[in-house]
């Protein structure tokens, strides 16, 4: 029997964490999507520290609009946080999802607002 949907994303999810991982310079910009909403975290993995996050439940993020018009905001506001920070690239961790849809809008969005992938 096949796998289910949640058992191939997790074990994409495995392979991808596998090479890739952050550092201080360039973190890993973590995706994480759920059916309703969409988070990002700016994750150093040599400290073990979470550097930033935005998400769709943000109170200052207006979430008007459809899904994916919210992931691209999520994704400006999560490159502004890094541009703070002073980080310019990162490394995207899509977390086992396809890049598509809300992942793919987020990821633009954030490329819209300056951060190097």
């Amino acid at each position: 029997m096949g796998l289910s949907k949640t058992e191939r994303r997790l074990r994409i999810r495995r392979r991808i964490r596998k090479i890739s991982s952050g550092t201080e310079a360039r973190p890993r910009l973590s995706v994480f999507r759920s059916n309703k909403e969409i988070y990002a975290q700016l994750i150093d993995d040599n400290k073990g520290v979470t550097l930033a996050a935005a998400s769709s439940r943000d109170k200052d993020l207006e979430a008007k609009g459809t899904k994916s018009e919210v992931a691209t905001l999520v994704g400006k506001a999560i490159a502004e946080k890094a541009k703070k920070l002073g980080v310019e690239a990162v490394a995207f961790d899509r977390g086992g999802n396809l890049y598509h849809g809300r992942v793919k809008s987020l990821a633009e969005g954030a490329r819209e607002a300056g951060l190097k992938f």
